[in-house]
């Protein structure tokens, strides 16, 4: 899909969100605080789900000091572990959950593994949400926004259009590169988009898949790579890129808020930045690349990753 006419909207224009029940992960920092900030100015219950509830709970003052009457709670995740994403769905009780966004994730860091052995980024920004989008599946079809489907949102990036889904190399076990990892990544994630919205529609699931991406945002995601590599000198360069060059977190996360919340938005939409090359800008609906556009690829990876989790989707994997 093109990009939108209007080019316009900022996190002002969010529509009145009284009612409404949104869990963000990595809600403690970065693109995922400004979210949450957001979305509880405008009156959205909010969830939100940290590594760190220390931290969380320090983001929660800071938008208390914003936002007096902001509802929000704070509760531990760690998407690099199955277990914990497990226990988190198990304790978040069967209130109807209205909309997920699927924020938080790690970027070009050197060869990790999860707690299930799977790459760190690979298990991270597409594996764990997976699983944690399957296993709160049940809870989202019992929500709707602003009287219309619940949303999942997935965040993805620029760097998707360089990724390649390698079917005999999926965690970079034979060769491993930070950036084509993290491209694996996020491409991995717009062709979980689109077919959670393919499966949604073929059960006749009411429910929004939606993408968006940041562009090119300031936040400490760039510093954590070089931090792990020791490299004082690749810190350096990402320090200036984030003053030099990029948009403001709070700018950054405007794609992912009118993504959650645009009410002329459809399944597998996508959303990012309307200026030169998508790096910064007002949110428009922008174009994913063909690879992300390959439904056998989505098929494939789907199947894939529920073998995985373990998590199954009912009643949507055998759609």
């Amino acid at each position: 899909m093109g990009r939108v006419t209007d080019s316009g909207w900022t996190g002002a224009d969010l529509p009145d969100l009284g009612g409404v029940r949104a869990l963000v992960t990595g809600g403690n920092s970065g693109l995922g605080f400004h979210t949450v900030l957001e979305l509880a100015r405008h009156g959205a219950s909010v969830v939100l789900a940290v590594r760190d509830e220390a931290r969380g709970a320090d983001a929660v003052q800071q938008v208390l000091r914003q936002v007096p009457v902001a509802r929000l709670e704070v509760r531990a995740l760690d998407l690099a572990d199955l277990a914990s994403v497990r226990a988190f769905a198990d304790t978040l009780g069967h209130e109807p959950l209205d909309l997920l966004v699927n924020n938080a994730g790690v970027m070009a860091i050197p060869h990790r593994l999860t707690a299930d052995g799977f790459e760190m980024q690979f298990g991270t920004n597409h594996l764990g949400h997976v699983a944690l989008t399957g296993l709160l599946l049940p809870v989202l079809l019992k929500g709707s926004l602003r009287g219309g489907p619940p949303r999942v949102l997935t965040l993805s990036s620029i760097i998707h259009r360089r990724g390649r889904l390698d079917r005999e190399d999926l965690m970079g076990g034979r060769r491993y590169s930070p950036w084509r990892a993290y491209g694996q990544s996020k491409l991995a994630d717009l062709l979980f988009v689109r077919e959670l919205q393919r499966r949604a529609d073929a059960a006749g699931v009411l429910l929004l898949s939606l993408g968006a991406h940041p562009g090119y945002a300031a936040t400490n995601l760039q510093l954590a790579g070089p931090r792990m590599r020791s490299s004082r000198l690749r810190e350096v360069f990402a320090r200036l890129g984030n003053v030099v060059l990029a948009q403001p977190a709070a700018h950054g996360a405007w794609p992912i808020l009118r993504a959650a919340t645009d009410s002329d938005a459809h399944g597998g939409d996508y959303y990012g930045p309307g200026g030169f090359a998508e790096q910064r800008g007002h949110p428009v609906r922008v174009r994913m690349s063909a690879q992300a556009m390959n439904d056998a690829d989505a098929a494939w990876l789907w199947e894939r990753s529920v073998e995985l989790t373990g998590v199954h989707f009912d009643p949507l994997t055998t759609t």
